[in-house]
């Protein structure tokens, strides 16, 4: 796997979805199909992109998200309405998923340079967006998360196309390496399990590319786990 075929690129403004304690939700997770053959990318958002809470979304570690639209497939099996560009991905793509995409891939995008950063990790907004709040758990529970990128170097890109792998660690976690540990339960693991989940977690947030925020979450939940086993 060495190519991604792009299937579709989505920007979109901040809008509101809804209301919550009668005060408005403002988020950027509408997107819509852009019809442009190419888009200057920043080092924090396509053209035409933005995001409502930085503290939370965007900034230079989420500058693009990404995902697979095979899973499309999936959700629908699952009784889930959804199309391309429904769970506010950026970048849809063909030929990989959370298993073989790792962290710290680093890719070209027309003359741009996008590295993979972090998982997605859901919250309530997209089950606002979609009417459907069971969705979190189930893209929780599925894997079906999607990734981050850096943007490494910013360009010009290509809304048809692909783009193609140019550096790969193959020692660096994968994002659904990187989903099991940060929801699996330690203590639902049995000893040869526990073992394994906490190897994986070492060498998780030693992976230098793992965007900061990230790592911050998972070494916490790491350490804390080390310190019941010590007693």
């Amino acid at each position: 796997m060495t190519e991604l075929l792009i299937n579709g690129v989505f920007v979109g403004q901040p809008s509101v979805l809804g209301y919550q304690r009668g005060e408005p939700v403002l988020s950027g997770i509408t997107k819509a199909r852009t019809g442009e053959a190419h888009l200057e990318l920043s080092e924090v958002n396509l053209a035409g992109d933005a995001q409502a809470d930085l503290s939370v979304h965007g900034g230079p570690d989420k500058a693009v998200y990404a995902y697979p639209a095979e899973h499309y497939r999936g959700w629908a099996a699952d009784a889930f309405d959804l199309e391309p560009g429904a769970v506010g991905e950026n970048l849809s793509l063909l030929g990989a998923d959370e298993s073989t995409i790792r962290i710290g891939d680093v890719w070209s995008w027309g003359d741009a340079v996008v590295e993979v950063s972090q998982p997605r990790t859901p919250c309530y907004k997209l089950g606002m967006k979609t009417g459907r709040r069971d969705l979190i758990p189930a893209m929780i529970d599925s894997g079906r998360s999607g990734w981050y990128l850096r943007v490494r170097q910013p360009g010009t890109v290509p809304t048809n196309g692909s783009l193609t792998l140019v550096e790969r660690d193959e020692a660096s976690p994968t994002i659904t390496e990187l989903y099991l540990i940060s929801f699996a339960n330690p203590s639902n693991l049995d000893a040869g399990q526990r073992a394994a989940y906490l190897d994986l977690a070492r060498r998780a947030v030693k992976a230098p590319a793992l965007a900061e925020q990230f790592r911050h979450g998972l070494l916490g939940k790491l350490q804390r786990v080390e310190a019941r086993d010590a007693g």
